[in-house]
């Protein structure tokens, strides 16, 4: 690294820095006691029991990471503002999710979005190749990523190493949530949504003030280039659209149909068919909440252009010479990376504008976006492969079992990103932003297609699913597989790659898939069996279950309600409940009283929580769902009007930078 940056190494920094740990550990092990971690349910969904002002905040915190503060705001360092059509394009499909797809799922009572699938398509096919897919992704799209974007940012901070960053990173972020599950995520996310949006709010003040006006800050970009350039060569200088959401159709760089199309079912896929955003939404206390917590996210999701976006373009224009490099051998001086620096534009700025204590406060934003995003990453996965996978194979597991099994799934998630690492720092040009779209629009935009056909279209199988699926993705693992063989010649060398990559930009490649899968789908579809009408009951829009008042309810419907109460409420004596448990094999932690517990079961319970004595893992029964979906007229004409007034926004922002 250069070596002329500034450091977190005094102690007015390093006081705000342990300030902010002190205060995020410790809403952690408030929520931790709030919760029956003992719980299945409580571990991964938080008990069904979040306000819309957590659903909204870890909505946003859990998709807003370190990677968008370094690989967003390097992408307008590097080409300008387009990229900023992924995040306004979001507020849509996270509006979806809470008006149509959140009522669906819970209609179906599910935990994982693959334990949906597989009751919508009646086999286990699906939901097995869409657990593992989901896994994938996690691993290479979002943990690496995060972890990456950190580890840089402490890299320059402290002189670290990129690898001994990424277990500090691990090693802090990993407490809490291992202990205290969605809960706990939920509530530090909303404190670190607040600490997030405040201080890059400060550091866009700050730059500003250097700049002095947005008409300064657009006229100085499209002079601002590196002081040593190659000769004959236009790399490394600014481009003349960088202000203009909407580029060049045959352009190299996010042409405007395959941006809008792309990011459009990118983004569906997403926040509405993504384990890791529904699951927040899936906590909510009801539909009120979760439509709460959507218009929130929503709102917030129009901020990027001025938390990360802006500084990105202040960065360069006051550090041209290190952001805007071009020469190879200067690159490798500067960042340790041939291909260019880019990613250091908002760290550049955290570390060399900003007073002491001030910089440990933006210190703390980064690490915010960090943990909030890794701790997303941790519950959500530990949940697909609890409860999609692992139950599986053991049927019978207790839920103290799954609940240990949920916990060693994260560390072994860490120790396989890290061997993704050295690939994300060469992809794409060294863009971190254009890395994980080209990621998801060759994997993930077809997941998008898949759902929306099974949720709105009764006659989806799960061999058109799967069939559907597997060509588009074999499609897309190709040309993956191309993008890395042949990396993007640095600039101003002749393009030797497969025509395939440098004519057809991922975006569109992304499209395509996108428009393959619903296609493959239908026809396989059509050819193969699906469920009886009968057994979509309450997995589809058109099935789902609704509000109905105690009146509407029938005799059928009240006795299934009444039966599961019983049953659950039962009195069973102790010694009838643990004969029974030993003769299965699945004896749980014996329940004793306070004074009577030692000091090992003291600490499992601090680990684990209580353990519950029930061994039937439900989610809602039938009146429950009916009682979610209840929403108050005067509730949801308001909710329809600020959904109104969000849309509105984006639509005259894209409008404005059109």
């Amino acid at each position: 690294m250069a070596d002329n940056m500034g450091s977190i190494n005094n102690w007015p920094d390093i006081l705000v820095l342990a300030v902010y740990f002190t205060a995020v550990l410790a809403i952690g092990l408030w929520s931790m006691r709030r919760s029956n971690r003992g719980s299945v349910k409580s571990y991964f969904l938080a008990g069904h029991s979040m306000p819309w002002i957590a659903v909204g905040a870890s909505l946003f915190s859990s998709n807003i990471g370190s990677e968008h503060f370094v690989g967003l705001a390097g992408s307008a360092a590097s080409s300008g503002i387009a990229n900023i059509t992924f995040e306004w394009m979001s507020t849509f499909p996270i509006l979806l999710l809470g008006w149509y797809f959140l009522p669906v799922y819970i209609s179906a009572g599910v935990y994982t979005l693959p334990e949906y699938m597989e009751k919508r398509l009646g086999g286990n096919k699906i939901r097995i190749y869409l657990s593992c897919l989901s896994l994938l992704l996690a691993i290479v799209t979002k943990l690496a990523v995060s972890m990456f974007a950190g580890s840089l940012f402490l890299q320059m901070a402290t002189g670290w190493n990129m690898y001994v960053s990424v277990i500090i990173l691990l090693a802090v972020t990993g407490f809490y949530t291992i202990l205290g599950g969605l809960t706990a995520v939920m509530f530090t996310d909303t404190f670190q949504t607040a600490v997030m949006t405040v201080g890059a709010f400060l550091l866009m003040g700050v730059g500003m003030y250097k700049i002095g006006s947005l008409e300064n800050l657009e006229r100085r970009y499209m002079n601002s280039s590196a002081t040593i350039q190659l000769v004959n060569s236009t790399c490394g200088l600014p481009r003349q659209d960088a202000f203009h959401v909407f580029l060049d159709p045959a352009g190299s760089v996010q042409p405007w149909p395959g941006l809008i199309i792309s990011a459009s079912l990118i983004c569906l896929a997403y926040w509405c068919c993504d384990q890791i955003i529904v699951q927040r939404s899936l906590a909510a206390k009801n539909i009120e909440h979760a439509k709460g917590g959507s218009v929130v996210a929503a709102s917030l999701k129009i901020l990027p252009l001025f938390l990360m976006v802006i500084p990105g373009l202040i960065s360069r224009v006051l550090f041209p010479d290190e952001v805007a490099c071009a020469d190879p051998e200067e690159c490798m001086r500067i960042c340790e990376n041939p291909v260019g620096c880019s990613n250091i534009a908002y760290p550049k700025m955290v570390l060399e504008l900003l007073p002491d204590g001030l910089r440990g406060f933006l210190m703390a934003v980064i690490l915010s976006a960090i943990m909030s995003s890794l701790t997303s990453i941790f519950n959500s996965s530990s949940t697909l492969f609890t409860m999609d996978l692992w139950r599986r194979f053991r049927p019978r597991s207790t839920q103290r079992e799954l609940l240990i099994v949920g916990r060693i799934v994260i560390l072994l998630m860490c120790g396989l990103s890290i061997v993704w690492l050295p690939l994300i720092k060469s992809a794409q040009g060294g863009q971190l932003f254009n890395y994980i779209n080209m990621m998801q629009a060759n994997i993930m935009a077809p997941v998008g297609a898949a759902f929306v056909m099974a949720i709105f279209w009764t006659k989806a199988t799960e061999w058109g699913i799967i069939g559907g699926l597997m060509i588009a993705h074999a499609c897309g693992i190709i040309r993956l597989v191309l993008e890395f063989v042949y990396p993007a010649p640095p600039c101003g060398e002749p393009e030797t790659r497969p025509a395939v990559l440098y004519k057809v930009h991922f975006l569109y490649f992304g499209a395509l898939l996108a428009f393959i899968t619903p296609i493959s789908i239908a026809i396989i579809s059509i050819i193969t069996m699906g469920q009886r009408k009968q057994e979509l009951e309450g997995l589809t829009w058109w099935t789902r279950v609704k509000y109905k008042s105690t009146e509407q309810l029938s005799e059928v419907e009240i006795s299934t309600d009444y039966d599961s109460k019983v049953k659950r409420n039962t009195e069973i004596p102790d010694t009838e409940k643990q004969n029974s448990d030993e003769a299965e094999g699945h004896l749980d932690f014996p329940q004793v009283e306070c004074e009577k517990k030692t000091r090992k079961q003291r600490f499992t319970i601090f680990l684990f929580g209580e353990p519950e004595k029930e061994r039937e893992i439900t989610v809602m029964t039938l009146r429950q769902k009916q009682l979610f979906m209840k929403e108050k007229p005067r509730v949801k004409k308001i909710l329809n009007a600020c959904t109104m007034v969000v849309i509105g926004a984006v639509a005259f922002l894209f409008g404005y930078f059109a």
